[in-house]
């Protein structure tokens, strides 16, 4: 009987150190249920028998809820509304300069104030104040450009400033990740739990999803890989990975343009690194930012030598002259002029010039029409007047003659951009689709951050029904551990009264 008894005892003993092994998991998970990333964890056991017969269960390790696939879907995801929403931050930055195309404050309307300026002075050209107004409404557009050109320059190097604080959080994240790692495989191959390491790993997992577009591939010790969607092996030892700060004026770029890439070792691995915010922002320092400078490069630039070639001078660079491609590239020799481009100091001294024109026209039978200034200073000369609103601003260079549309391709300081606007002939068309195209490109980034999001919540949504704490369950699972710890509790009462008992039989004989 005795024996019996002792094996009640055990069982139940038994029980209710699987009970405190539970209870214990079950505080856990409550305590955890908001925290980012964290996974149910859950007790095991495993059921005792000796000869056949039961006689309790023993706590097994505490194992982490997963589901591969749901989450390598959210760290995916995480990573593209990483990319979204800096993309869309960025882009909204401009928008309050950029202006609406037709609002007043737009490239087109800047330039239709010029327009209209010089079709007021068309009824009197010899009105000093009509004349005073051009050359204000040209100062005006000619600042709208440099304005325009100054958010493009500081949006990009804060794209490049994001991207070195980027990499340093990259590098503490992976440092984090290995950290946590080395104690997984250290307790994996001692056979202790590993579901509290793994919940924290994941967290670090996540920051450096959010980072950069990345696969994390479990090992069998335990371990993990870390791989950029463009195929680098990011380190998890220490190492560190590095972005250097730069100035990324109008003629930077990167390779070989003054911004270095970011290394590993002596490995340039920029191209290797997409998605997140890093991926975004090297998008937006190397392509979409120089791609809008590009555009406004060419529009200045057109907008000096059209005025030009019909005799006035009215745009010129700091030096006072009109900028030409003096390179390989279509615009060697004018990167970056959309910074600078300025009313010609000659023309502010005497505006007048706006009236007479500043230089001679020999004409040509493909571009302008030959024309002679009013050096005698006649009050009635409207002919450059004439020229510049029937050609500098209209569609063709002289009467049959089409102006030769903007340039959209192989544009930049390495002539490898294109701005996608399609070939326009007309300066206000120009700048009408430069206004445009790049609203539309903001917008779109708005939409796609949102619908973006819209995603990661459905699939976080579906990884939390998954994996996650439900705190109903928790709660059952409490009463359920709580009546099996009453029921152990009075096997063991009983069996230490049967004892006495038995003790008391033995005693008394």
């Amino acid at each position: 009987m005795s024996g019996s008894l002792s094996s009640a005892l055990g069982i139940s003993s038994g029980g209710l150190a699987n009970i405190s092994v539970g209870l214990a998991v079950l505080s856990q998970n409550v305590a955890n249920a908001s925290t980012p990333q964290y996974a149910l964890e859950s007790a095991t056991q495993t059921s005792l028998s000796a000869d056949g017969k039961e006689f309790g269960v023993q706590s097994g390790l505490v194992v982490r809820a997963t589901d591969p696939g749901l989450q390598s879907q959210v760290a995916a995801q995480t990573s593209a509304l990483a990319a979204d929403n800096v993309t869309s931050a960025a882009l909204a930055t401009l928008e309050p300069v950029l202006g609406t195309v037709g609002a007043g404050t737009d490239l087109g309307s800047q330039l239709g104030a010029v327009q209209s300026a010089f079709s007021a002075l068309q009824a009197d050209p010899a009105d000093a104040t009509q004349q005073g107004a051009v050359v204000d409404a040209a100062a005006s557009l000619a600042t709208g450009i440099n304005t325009l050109a100054g958010a493009y320059g500081s949006a990009r190097q804060t794209a490049q400033d994001s991207i070195v604080t980027d990499v340093g959080q990259l590098n503490t994240a992976l440092s984090t990740l290995g950290t946590l790692s080395a104690q997984i495989v250290n307790d994996h191959a001692q056979g202790l739990s590993t579901a509290d390491l793994e919940n924290q790993r994941a967290q670090a997992e996540a920051t450096i999803s959010g980072l950069v577009d990345t696969r994390f591939l479990p090992q069998q010790d335990g371990d993990v890989t870390v791989l950029t969607a463009g195929g680098a092996q990011l380190p998890t030892d220490g190492t560190q990975v590095t972005a250097s700060y730069a100035s990324t004026g109008a003629t930077a770029s990167y390779p070989g343009g003054g911004i270095a890439g970011i290394m590993l070792g002596g490995t340039d691995i920029t191209g290797q690194l997409t998605g997140g915010s890093i991926g975004a922002n090297i998008t937006l320092r190397d392509r979409t930012l120089p791609t809008y400078q590009a555009g406004l490069d060419e529009f200045a630039k057109t907008l000096s030598t059209r005025f030009s070639a019909q005799g006035l001078t009215l745009f010129t660079n700091q030096a006072g002259a009109v900028p030409a491609s003096v390179g390989p590239t279509a615009q060697a020799g004018y990167v970056g002029y959309a910074n600078t481009i300025q009313v010609n100091p000659l023309v502010t001294a005497t505006p007048s010039l706006v009236r007479d024109g500043t230089q001679a026209i020999a004409g040509s039978p493909t571009g302008a029409s030959a024309f002679t200034p009013n050096s005698g200073g006649l009050a009635g000369f409207t002919t450059l007047i004439s020229r510049v609103l029937n050609y500098a601003l209209g569609a063709n260079v002289q009467d049959g003659v089409p102006q030769l549309p903007l340039t959209t391709t192989g544009l930049g300081p390495t002539g490898t951009l294109s701005t996608g606007t399609g070939a326009q002939a007309t300066l206000t068309g120009a700048a009408n689709a430069l206004t445009a195209g790049q609203a539309a490109d903001s917008a779109h980034a708005t939409t796609q951050a949102g619908d973006t999001q819209a995603v990661q919540t459905a699939l976080q949504g579906k990884l939390t029904s998954a994996t996650g704490v439900d705190m109903d369950t928790e709660l059952g699972q409490m009463v359920v551990l709580q009546n099996a710890y009453g029921a152990n509790a009075k096997v063991i009462t009983a069996v230490q009264s049967m004892f006495q008992e038995l003790l008391n039989m033995v005693v008394s004989t």
